[in-house]
Parts: C-alpha cells; structure tokens; sequence
C-alpha cells in the first residue's frame, strides 16, 4: 500500500465505456479509488453493488467513486449494465495502475501462491493527497467504511 500524506500517482484508464479518465480531472472532489479482483463474482459484486447503493451519500459529501480492476473496457460494461451501477469502472489489463498503487501482489489462493490484486481502497482528499489507505477490505463492509471515513 501507498503512505497516506502523499500525492496519489496520477493515472489514465479507459471506463466501461471507453472513455479516460485521469485522477486529475477529480481535483477539487474527494476519490474513492477501489481495487477489486473481478467483475461478476460475489465479493466484488457485493462491494460494487454497496458502492452503488450509497453513491448518492458519496456525491452529497463531495466524493467520487472510482473502481479498477484488469478486467475489460466490455466486462466492466456487462458488470456496470448488470447491477446499474452508477460511477465509472476503469480497465487497468496491463495492471499498471495496480503496480503503482502496489495492491499487485504475491497472494495464496487454494494453496498455491499466485499474483493479484489486493482488495484495497484508497481516499484521496481534493488535492489529490492520499487520506486513507486501506489493504485487505472485507468486499460487504468496505462502502459503509469508507462512507463513514468521509465525515
């Protein structure tokens, strides 16, 4: 995980649908930037769907939520149709932006050690300065915390 006090590494990803997006065009807008492994399964769906389902509380306080994953521009569009999802979900195949933010790891899944992404989340304040920065977040529980991390 990144330090919290410094600035975010600025990024351009393309969203589900195709359009890019730079951590710079949020200046002046809180992010929440979340990694999640992948579209369509049950923890990631939980989280995206917890995202969603409080978004209208994270624009009220003046965030933004932003989730990237090595997934597909067209898997993204699937994932984002499927559970209408409101903000944009940012293709990141070549896991440049994950290495960057270093949740690109060595983890052990079914016993064997493998590489992937971390679930972590990050808030990054309106000058793009990293508040918080979260690493194994439980997929249900991670909205609500970082609802409450934006007071």
């Amino acid at each position: 995980m990144l330090e919290t006090g410094i600035t975010a590494p600025d990024f351009a990803l393309a969203d589900q649908n195709g359009k890019v997006h730079r951590l710079s065009d949020y200046r002046g807008q809180k992010v929440i930037l979340y990694f999640y492994p992948k579209d369509n399964t049950a923890g990631c769906t939980k989280q995206a769907c917890g995202f969603a389902d409080r978004y209208p509380h994270f624009r009220e306080k003046n965030a933004v939520v932003l989730g990237v994953s090595k997934d597909s521009v067209a898997s993204h569009k699937k994932f984002e149709e499927k559970y209408g999802l409101p903000f944009p979900l940012l293709s990141d195949p070549e896991k440049e932006v994950m290495q960057m933010y270093d949740v690109w790891k060595e983890k052990t899944m079914y016993g064997k050690k493998v590489m992937g992404v971390i679930r972590s989340t990050y808030l990054i304040d309106e000058n793009g300065v990293i508040v918080k920065a979260k690493g194994n977040v439980k997929a249900a529980d991670n909205p609500e915390d970082m609802l409450g991390e934006l007071a």
